[in-house]
Parts: C-alpha cells; sequence; structure tokens
C-alpha cells in the first residue's frame, strides 16, 4: 500500500513542483511530472556515485603526493570515513523521510554531500580530509533511500522493480565517470580537482530537484484521519513507521536477512571500488591502465543494472539477486588465478554486473515488500546496516595488504563476501514464496 495523498489533501506549500502529488492508492500511470522527477533523482544518485567512488581513483596519489604520511592501513581507514556517514545517513535520512517529507530529505542530503566533497580539495591534512569524508557520506548514505522512497510512490506497482534496479544504475555511472575523468583531470591538475567536479551537483542537479521533486507525503490532520477512516484507509495511520516496527512481526526475519545480506554486498561492492586501482597498481599496472580496471568494473555495474532489472522483473529480484552474487563470488575467484588481461577485464565487468546488481536488487525487493508507511523506514534500515559492510571493506583491504597477505586476499574476501550474500538470500526467497502462496490460497477462498 503506497502512503499517498489523498486527491482533497493539498500539497505542502513548500513542494515547488512541477507536478501534484499522487493520489491515494495505487499510481496507475507513469506520467511526464513523475518522469521528471525520477530523472532528476537518477541524476543525483549519478553524484552519489561518483562522490563517493572518487576516493579509489585519488587514493594512490593521495599516498605518494600529499605529504600527509598515509600508508595503505591508513589509506583504508580514510576510506571508510565516508561509509561511517553514509551508515549514519542511510539509517536516519529513511526516517526523515517517512517523517518530514521525501522531497525536502532528498535536497538537503544533496546539498550535503556536495559541499562537503567540494571542500575536500581543500584539506590540509588528512584528519580534516577524513572528517570532511565521513560529513560528505551522511548526505551520500540519505540520498539513496530517500530516493527510491520516492520514486516507488511515483510509477505504478508493476515498474516499481524495474525503476528501482535502473535508478541505482547511477552509482556504477557516477564511478564511470570518476574513472573517465581521473585518467585526464589527475595527471593535468591533480587529485584536487576531481573533488571539485562535485560542485557542478550543487549548481545544476539540486535547482532541477528544487523544481521537479514533487511531496507524496503531507501532514495529516484529525479531519483528514476521519475521511480515511470512513473510506477504510486507516492501516498506515494504526501502524508506526519506526525502526521498531521492522523489528517485530511480521517484518523482523526478513528484515534481518535484507540488512546482513546487504552488508555482505556492499563489503564486496564498495571494496572492490575503493581497492581496485591502487591493487591493480600493486599488480604491475600503471595508473592509467588501473583505472581503465575501474572503468570495467564500474561499466559492468552499470550492464548489471539494466540485465537485473529485467531478470527481477521477469524471474524475480530474490532469485535474480541470488545468481548475481554467486557470479560476482565466481569472477572475482577468477582473478587469483592469475588470468591473461583479456579474461581480467571480462572477470571485472562480472563482478560489477554481479556485486551491483545484487544490490540493486535487494532495494528493488525491499521497496516492493514493505508498505508505504514503512518503506523509507525499511530501506534506510537495510542500505543504513549494510554500511557496514561498507565501512569495514576498505579496512580490512588496507589491513590484508599491510599485513603482507597480497592483492589476492582481498579478492578472495570480496569473493566470500559475495558468496554469503547469495547464502543468506536464499531464505528471504522462501519466505516470499511462501507468502505470497499463502496470499493466494487466501484469495481463492
Amino acid at each position: 500500500m503506497n502512503h499517498t495523498l489523498p486527491a482533497a489533501v493539498p500539497q505542502r506549500s513548500d513542494q515547488g513542483a512541477a507536478g501534484p502529488a499522487p493520489a491515494d492508492g495505487p499510481v496507475t500511470r507513469f506520467s511526464k511530472a513523475s518522469a521528471a522527477a525520477v530523472l532528476v533523482c537518477w541524476l543525483l544518485v549519478v553524484f552519489d556515485g561518483y562522490d563517493l567512488i572518487v576516493y579509489g581513483t585519488v587514493q594512490s596519489s593521495l599516498i605518494a603526493e600529499t605529504g600527509w604520511g598515509l600508508t595503505k592501513a591508513t589509506a583504508g581507514t580514510i576510506g571508510s570515513m565516508a561509509f561511517v556517514g553514509m551508515m549514519i545517513g542511510a539509517i536516519f535520512a529513511g526516517r526523515m523521510a517517512d517523517s518530514w517529507g521525501r522531497r525536502r530529505t532528498i535536497l538537503g542530503c544533496a546539498v550535503v554531500f556536495s559541499v562537503f566533497t567540494v571542500l575536500c580539495a581543500f584539506a590540509p591534512n588528512a584528519a580534516i580530509f577524513g572528517i570532511l569524508r565521513l560529513l560528505a557520506g551522511i548526505g551520500l548514505g540519505g540520498l539513496v533511500p530517500s530516493a527510491n522512497a520516492l520514486v516507488a510512490e511515483l510509477v505504478p506497482a508493476k515498474w516499481r522493480s524495474i525503476i528501482a534496479t535502473l535508478m541505482m544504475s547511477g552509482v556504477p555511472i557516477g564511478g564511470s565517470i570518476a574513472a573517465l575523468v581521473g585518467i585526464q583531470l589527475i595527471p593535468a591538475f591533480g587529485w584536487e580537482s576531481m573533488f571539485l567536479v562535485a560542485v557542478l551537483a550543487l549548481v545544476i542537479v539540486v535547482p532541477l530537484g528544487i523544481k521537479y521533486l514533487p511531496e507524496t507525503l503531507a501532514p495529516v490532520t484529525a479531519a483528514e484521519k476521519a475521511a480515511r477512516k470512513a473510506a477504510g484507509r486507516t492501516v498506515a495511520d494504526k501502524q508506526p513507521a519506526g525502526f521498531s516496527t521492522l523489528l517485530r512481526a511480521p517484518y523482523l526475519g526478513v528484515s534481518l536477512l535484507f540488512a546482513v545480506a546487504t552488508i555482505a554486498t556492499l563489503f564486496a561492492w564498495y571494496g572492490l571500488g575503493t581497492w581496485l586501482p591502487n591493487l591493480m597498481q600493486l599488480a604491475g599496472y600503471n595508473l592509467g591502465s588501473a583505472l581503465t580496471f575501474a572503468l570495467a568494473l564500474n561499466l559492468g555495474a552499470v550492464a548489471g543494472s539494466v540485465i537485473t532489472a529485467w531478470a527481477g522483473t521477469r524471474f524475480g529480484p530474490v532469485p535474480t539477486a541470488i545468481a548475481a552474487a554467486g557470479v560476482a563470488a565466481a569472477a572475482l575467484v577468477v582473478l587469483v588465478t592469475g588470468p591473461p588481461v583479456s579474461v581480467v577485464y571480462l572477470m571485472l565487468v562480472l563482478a560489477g554486473v554481479g556485486t551491483h546488481g545484487t544490490q540493486c536488487l535487494i532495494i528493488a525487493a525491499v521497496a516492493s515488500h514493505y508498505p508505504g508507511h514503512l518503506r523509507g523506514t525499511a530501506l534506510g534500515w537495510a542500505l543504513g546496516t549494510g554500511r557496514i559492510g561498507a565501512v569495514a571493506a576498505p579496512q580490512v583491504g588496507g589491513l590484508l595488504l599491510a599485513a603482507g597477505m597480497g592483492v589476492n586476499s582481498n579478492f578472495l574476501a570480496f569473493a566470500g563476501a559475495a558468496a554469503i550474500a547469495a547464502v543468506l538470500l536464499a531464505p528471504v526467497g522462501l519466505k516470499l514464496t511462501s507468502k505470497v502462496a499463502t496470499s493466494q490460497g487466501v484469495n481463492n477462498v
């Protein structure tokens, strides 16, 4: 059930959107105003992906050129700072989006991550840089669950899974842009220039959001509650939209499995995103080649968004996610064998397809499984707790290298995480299948 506005309820005075908020009840068509809002959200996710992955493209430059005394272990710690912020942002922004409104939360998060990413270019030392990455991470983590909650309420239910998956293609597209831009900008203008690119989100996309993003939630007055009660629409009003609801029946088991599977998936995806250029340089490739490998990973993730969107619609998001995670695990194991360069590129593409595709499908499954009044909170819960994996991955990667365990130790760790995600999602698929079968049985009585 979508927690959207009844036709008689006026919109918030601050919405500033081009089109009206959707009416209460299921959205039956994909309007031009909704398409514009989805496009703006996708552009913001692109910048979210750029600002997140950009650290991986400049990491070796920070170690070699800044004089900050960074080691592989401390570089991993700094890499984790953004993910700590993302964990905070995802958990609280999802709740804020359900309480204060999607539009305000999305725009606020976009401003936060853009401003603090730009300020990273002027950081005088590693400590300040790490703090700025943490603050940027709060906005980065808050944007995705808020944007997905908004988009889920603007499109018909039959489009929800595929749109949620395609929305997440913005993350690897942003990462691909970071790799492409880095090949040109870093040698010419230094690592600082990579962070200045984030100003484009602030001056171009945020104003578009102010114009085109609608608000799908509004304050509910006593009169409106009475009207909803008379119409038999009081379920969402009676149920609290908080984390406590997610952690009790009937949502407890699935909520925990979604969270832990997301931890494993994000460990693999962001571990690769943070360390891959550095790993490939350690394996003997120059910076340009290493960034090209990162580009292959992110292009694979873009392809994965499209492929898994189609497959998730045809076979279901959870079964497809299990297959995608298995593909990622197998591809990363192949890298350990030292294959030819052409095979390395192919395996990185498949790793991108599998890791990012799995995460997209988990988001689609969460957006479809929970009712509207819990959707933002549930997305924030899964992505917020999932950031534990994103926080741990850069640190674990750095510690493995610092311990002298070599490049392959990282690939094996990330492959193991992808395999764990596949195993954890299996009972989710069984539970949701059982629920559908039970529901159909009741409807046939």
